[in-house]
């Protein structure tokens, strides 16, 4: 199911049924990033930061979802609403040591950034070396 769709609904029931296992996770505390590190370890990671105003980002967002075609068992990946939990944001890069952008797609690995993309540069194809 399309992020879109989830927040907006589809006018297709059954297929919102069919479909019901989650494709992200939203990310919306800070606590949370131990969990991600310790789950790096036994696959990659992917954080989307994400800001709901901005039309770049919203498109990067649509691309993103439309091409990530990864399980649950080969990858994860986190959506941050960066308006509502700039705190994460900050924390995240405190943790990783990365400068903040938005739209930006952070891979965790082993409880470390192993690549960083953003803006036109995020494409969800990339993401294949990571995984095996």
């Amino acid at each position: 199911m399309s992020f879109l769709n989830k927040i907006f609904g589809s006018s297709n029931q059954e297929n919102q049924e069919s479909n019901s296992d989650p494709k992200f996770y939203n990310l919306t505390h800070i606590e949370a990033l131990d969990a991600i590190d310790n789950a790096s370890f036994e696959r990659p990671i992917v954080l989307f930061k994400h800001s709901t105003r901005c039309s770049i980002s919203r498109f990067a967002l649509k691309q993103f979802d439309d091409a990530y075609h990864f399980s649950d068992t080969e990858m994860e990946w986190y959506l941050l609403d960066l308006l509502n939990y700039r705190e994460v944001s900050n924390a995240i890069a405190n943790r990783y040591e990365v400068m903040h952008q938005s739209p930006q797609i952070l891979v965790i690995k082993n409880g470390k950034v192993v690549y960083t993309a953003s803006h036109d540069a995020i494409d969800a194809s990339q993401l294949k070396q990571f995984v095996g």
